[in-house]
């Protein structure tokens, strides 16, 4: 796309009254958080992707610390943002498919149209076929990681010069939607009905899927985060019912899940470790009495 056609963000001030209350129409469907490196606390600047109901319109708020949030517009449709040691931020387009990137000072402009992102056929009779990039996910060793609804493939992008690749997995992932990283390197992909665990050995070539759990479809989940201990929360956001105006909710709900394969493995850890306990214990036990019965012969 030529320089000239992209559109440009406005900068405006976030509403004295509350940060997300420039419209009320506007919905709340994707924040992150700014990485702090090398585990100190930068000021955060916490963008907060907002997109109407209707098309038109969608907004990138920045609320950094110490300093008044601004609002960025944006006339696209986005859908997930994830942001870089630098404040970079990284959204989606899914309608589209290509990757976003904006600055720290609302400078945006179109970082990777990879023509790998649309290179796998789409079952256009499918519901939310439209939905290509969705959730993105920025990696500390200098890549995203995106993955893509209608096709369920997850690329791998280059944070410097936009370029991407697929990612090799035994299998795709239908209708994936948010995407976070452990501490550990275990990355998590949400769908509507369940939850992939994934781990890869070269840095997002190729990528292993070892666990998977359900979720509640009728809930929608539509975004996972972690906590800490290795935590995994997904968020249900209920999405259909804001679709379809299917009236007004007071209450979300997050679920914490776990990883059964991992659960298992740490439950034999467990056993082991008790088991080689007990080994020690009754070794003792025999050394003693072995050692009181030369101690009687002595004596004797």
């Amino acid at each position: 796309m030529p320089a000239s056609s992209i559109p440009s963000f406005q900068t405006s001030p976030f509403p004295k009254t509350s940060p997300f209350s420039a419209s009320p129409s506007i919905t709340i469907t994707a924040v992150a958080r700014r990485h702090p490196r090398h585990g100190a606390p930068p000021p955060l600047r916490r963008p907060c992707r907002l997109r109407p109901p209707l098309p038109g319109t969608a907004f990138l708020g920045a609320a950094p610390r110490r300093r008044r949030p601004r609002l960025l517009s944006e006339p696209a449709d986005s859908y997930d943002v994830t942001v870089d040691f630098a404040g970079n931020a990284y959204v989606t387009n899914a309608a589209a498919n290509f990757i976003w990137k904006v600055n720290a000072k609302g400078e945006a402009s179109i970082f990777s149209r990879s023509p790998v992102f649309t290179e796998y056929p789409v079952d256009r009779s499918s519901p939310y076929s439209f939905c290509g990039l969705n959730g993105i996910l920025y990696i500390s060793k200098g890549y995203l990681l995106a993955v893509q609804s209608n096709t369920g493939k997850m690329f791998k992008v280059d944070a410097e010069d936009g370029t991407a690749r697929l990612v090799l997995l035994p299998r795709d992932l239908p209708w994936a939607d948010g995407i976070a990283v452990r501490k550990d390197g275990i990355v998590v992909v949400v769908s509507q009905s369940k939850a992939w665990f994934l781990k890869s050995e070269d840095s997002w070539a190729e990528g292993a899927i070892f666990d998977e759990t359900a979720l509640e479809p009728e809930w929608f989940p539509t975004s996972v985060t972690m906590g800490g201990d290795q935590r995994v929360y997904v968020i249900y956001g209920h999405l259909e019912e804001g679709i379809f105006r299917k009236g007004e909710r007071e209450a979300f709900s997050i679920e914490e899940i776990r990883s059964e394969r991992e659960s298992g493995e740490e439950k034999i850890w467990v056993y082991v470790l008790v088991g080689l306990g007990l080994s020690y214990f009754l070794f003792w036990r025999f050394q003693m009495k072995q050692l009181i019965k030369n101690l009687d012969k002595k004596t004797n």
